[in-house]
């Protein structure tokens, strides 16, 4: 199956095609860690169809980096359905209200994108592509981001949209709180990452269980 007909290109098509409506729809900040998750998502994966139709292969490059963008756009999806949106229905201000496009931009960034990087990263080669030691490595983007926001505050009091996300408002509760809450998304990041790891494991387990039983063994299938 020549490259350019695959499914995986197609599919890593859509994944661009999804990220860059929902930066391109909406109009929120390069502040928000949701936004600047799908920028990197979408950079990614322009380079990655162009890597696959210049070299002719289905595999994604660059493993090591697909995989903090499946967690980075991972942490935007859950970060955004449970703790900002309280789990609420995403579907209805599609299509009623003021805001629609808003409303779709919203839907592309924390819906659409993660579920297609998640599938790519599922079902999709390369296959056992990541390591237990690249989760640190990982880690250090989100972690520095609520660094940034930190410092930034702290040093120009004056700053537009200071607070980005309420869990890193000290204003009410004070910054005991907003460690307490970084503590426990970190811990949690730590689980995300792990699972992604997981996710990769499961599936190679699974394309190798749905692998054609005329294959030889120690051949890749073509397709």
């Amino acid at each position: 199956m020549s490259v350019r007909t695959s499914p995986a290109l197609w599919w890593r098509m859509g994944i661009v095609l999804s990220a860059g409506l929902g930066l391109t729809l909406g109009t929120s900040s390069l502040v928000y860690f949701t936004v600047q998750s799908n920028v990197i998502v979408l950079g990614y994966f322009i380079g990655a169809v162009y890597w696959m139709i210049e070299r002719g292969t289905v595999d994604a490059p660059a493993p090591r980096l697909r995989g903090a963008a499946t967690l980075y756009i991972l942490i935007t999806g859950l970060v955004s359905h449970i703790l900002l949106e309280h789990g609420a229905n995403p579907l209805p201000g599609l299509f009623d209200g003021p805001d629609k496009l808003q409303h779709w931009s919203s839907f592309f960034l924390h819906y659409v994108t993660p579920v297609l990087v998640i599938a790519d990263w599922l079902a999709l080669k390369p296959r056992n592509a990541s390591a237990w030691r690249d989760v640190p490595l990982w880690l250090a983007f989100p972690l520095g981001y609520a660094a940034i926001v930190l410092t930034r505050n702290a040093l120009f009091s004056n700053y537009p949209l200071p607070y980005p996300y309420f869990f890193f408002d000290p204003t009410a509760r004070g910054y005991g709180y907003v460690w307490g809450q970084i503590a426990l998304l970190t811990v949690e990041f730590i689980v995300l990452a792990a699972a992604v790891v997981g996710l990769d494991r499961l599936g190679t387990l699974v394309s190798g269980r749905l692998r054609p039983a005329a294959a030889k063994p120690g051949t890749e299938p073509t397709a």
